[in-house]
């Protein structure tokens, strides 16, 4: 069995449709469903059971969880950047992960969590993935620092020797319809296009960037759960990996591929950044690979068009739009 946390979540719920294809039903999902509509997300899934994350956390300190799962992929967590509460935080997103890592680890259970590209706040050291560069990060918002301990977490106590963490950049895809503000680009721009024929950007704040040139390492869903399926099966392969093109494209290369995709003609209106967040906004992020290439990983990344040419066309344009 493979327990996948935050199931009905975006990258969860198409790892599932990932371990379908290959094959796979006997999953356990954990997930937190409360009012939100990511369940749409399970719909057309396969999987054996499914447990609220409070009572799978229960069952794992009463040691009563089953005795043949053989993986945990940890994609459970409040992913919005933007929220302020520091003590969910900290349960949510660090001491969680610790309790399942340290169960997994003590029964040689393959483990494999989600950290985040956040973690590397302003860009000021770059965006290695190497051990000494993720001991030094400040990031810049709650949600990155408490990915971030998790992180250094890891790497104090040694687990990190027998875990994978990912540090995903900015992902875009299907079923990631229920999140909200934290939706990406590609779908906000979708239902922009499609209401008003038009697209809004903020504007830059920085003379070394150009209203729209602000840039981002766009990475497509499919893609990121193709490198997770590919650590599943190697268990020899551990330690912290960015998970991105390695390829940074700017704001107004999304939209236009929006466009394109829609058939549309481009429009951009550039607007006002609200200033809560002036301070806290990444200008430039784009993935070091070399780590994850150097591992073994050699599958080629979707181009930030055909990634978006996928999802409008063959999702977003379709009547069922989910995995």
């Amino acid at each position: 069995m493979i327990v996948v946390t935050g199931g009905a979540g975006f990258i969860g719920s198409a790892m599932i449709w990932k371990l379908n294809a290959e094959g796979i039903k006997d999953i356990l999902v954990v997930d937190a469903l409360d009012t939100s509509d990511k369940w749409r997300n399970l719909v057309n899934r396969h999987f054996t059971d499914y447990l609220d994350q409070r009572e799978f956390l229960e069952k794992i300190k009463a040691d009563t969880l089953p005795g043949n799962i053989k993986a945990v992929v940890h994609m459970g967590a409040c992913s919005a950047t933007t929220e302020r509460d520091s003590h969910y935080l900290m349960q949510n997103n660090y001491q969680y992960t610790q309790r399942l890592a340290e169960w997994a680890l003590s029964r040689k259970v393959r483990f494999i969590y989600a950290s985040s590209g956040a973690t590397y706040g302003d860009g000021a050291l770059g965006y290695s993935d190497s051990d000494e560069t993720t001991s030094r990060l400040k990031p810049l918002n709650m949600y990155g620092y408490s990915k971030h301990l998790f992180d250094l977490w890891a790497l104090r106590s040694g687990a990190i020797k027998h875990l994978a963490g990912l540090k995903f950049f900015n992902v875009f895809g299907p079923n990631e319809y229920h999140k909200d503000e934290m939706r990406s680009v590609v779908h906000k721009a979708w239902g922009q296009i499609k209401s008003a024929d038009r697209v809004k950007l903020f504007k830059s704040y920085l003379p070394a960037y150009r209203d729209g040139e602000q840039v981002r390492d766009f990475v497509y869903i499919k893609d990121v759960v193709e490198v997770i399926w590919w650590l599943l099966g190697r268990t020899q392969i551990n330690g912290i990996y960015n998970i991105g093109t390695g390829r940074a494209r700017t704001w107004k290369d999304l939209v236009q591929a929006v466009f394109t995709a829609m058939d549309r003609p481009l429009q951009i209106e550039f607007i006002e950044m609200p200033e809560n967040l002036r301070d806290r906004y990444q200008y430039r992020t784009e993935a070091a690979v070399e780590k994850l290439r150097r591992a073994g990983y050699a599958e080629d990344f979707h181009s930030l068009e055909d990634g978006v040419r996928d999802y409008v066309q063959n999702y977003l344009l379709q009547d069922d739009p989910y995995l």
